[in-house]
């Protein structure tokens, strides 16, 4: 037997980090965190442990406790005062997203993106304009083209509302080509976008959706979010985006798809990103609770599995508890 090879010597303490390949600081991270205009005080949610929808008024309050954890990113999120068939609160010049933005950029140093999509606002919970008929047609249509203009309209009233970044997460077809026009005609052709370039029509959703009040009201998503099984598809759908101009590249959801996020790193040198999602997030406490797992420790090994298959930016639910220990 030939022990001149042995790996355990450089996994003694004091060389262990010094030949560790991956590592996860706060600068990784990206705080999504929830704007509620409904409400004029904190509303936890029950099925994403430690975390609240906050009122507009504490939005600046919110962010500036994800600052003094180290993370310098967050996203927005919004459930606005009403909903109706378009979801015309989406891009209204005092929408909760956007007063939030105004808000937050002009009084703390945080790095602001902004989900653009209308599931929060439209009354059936779906991500665009509805065609349905159930009685003459069961399946749900989404109407693909109709859905882009309102799309770009919600992404340039957050530019205009002072976003650092816009986020499209329909998986409407064109979107970011869309997006990225009337950006440019608005004048914020310096706007970055990051597309949720492959997000996969998920089990692992359901908290997000009890948190932003964004589940359909009937049928599902399956005919516009990607079908879990398909791994090259999700590459097709990369490579349009970048072909329209986004600048960042979502993998949605992250730990179930590290995959996809490996091939997305391997085949486009554009950064990627990963969205560890609220199920994730809720099956992990979840256990911790039970006394199953260390909830510290899974954590952290689950963001370094994200980093480890290639992402350069985690957006996590576990950011603020991550980023304290970091």
């Amino acid at each position: 037997m030939d022990l001149t090879r042995r790996p355990r010597r450089l996994r003694r303490d004091g060389v262990r980090g010094l030949v560790s390949e991956t590592d996860v600081s706060a600068n990784d991270l990206i705080a999504p965190v929830f704007v509620d205009a409904t409400t004029d005080e904190r509303v936890e949610i029950d099925s994403m442990p430690g975390h609240e929808r906050v009122p507009v008024e504490q939005a600046v309050e919110r962010v500036e406790e994800v600052l003094e954890t180290g993370v310098e990113a967050v996203m927005l999120f919004g459930i606005p005062e009403s909903k109706d068939e378009r979801g015309a609160r989406a891009w209204a010049e005092d929408g909760v997203v956007q007063r939030a933005t105004r808000a937050v950029t002009a009084e703390t140093d945080a790095y602001v993106v902004t989900d653009v999509c209308l599931c929060e606002y439209t009354e059936h919970g779906h991500c665009g304009v509805v065609e349905h008929d159930a009685e003459e047609d069961p399946e749900l249509t989404v109407k693909n083209d109709e859905t882009l203009d309102l799309l770009a309209r919600t992404a340039v009233s957050h530019a205009e509302a002072g976003a650092d970044m816009v986020a499209p997460s329909a998986m409407t077809d064109g979107q970011v080509g869309a997006i990225r026009e009337a950006l440019d005609a608005a004048g914020y052709e310096n706007l970055p976008i990051m597309a949720y370039a492959a997000k996969f029509e998920s089990a692992f959703y359901g908290p997000f959706r009890d948190a932003a009040d964004g589940a359909p009201t009937f049928g599902d998503r399956r005919h516009y979010q990607m079908d879990p099984a398909n791994r090259r598809e999700a590459m097709r759908e990369v490579e349009l985006d970048v072909e329209e101009g986004a600048d960042v590249l979502m993998v949605k959801p992250a730990l179930p798809y590290l995959d996809v996020v490996s091939d997305v790193r391997e085949n486009f040198d554009h950064p990627v990103a990963a969205y560890n999602v609220s199920g994730e997030y809720a099956m992990l406490h979840a256990a911790a609770e039970k006394g199953w797992l260390d909830l510290e420790e899974v954590a952290f090994e689950s963001l370094l599995s994200i980093k480890r298959a290639g992402a350069d930016l985690i957006l996590t639910y576990f950011a603020e508890d991550v980023a304290e220990k970091l």
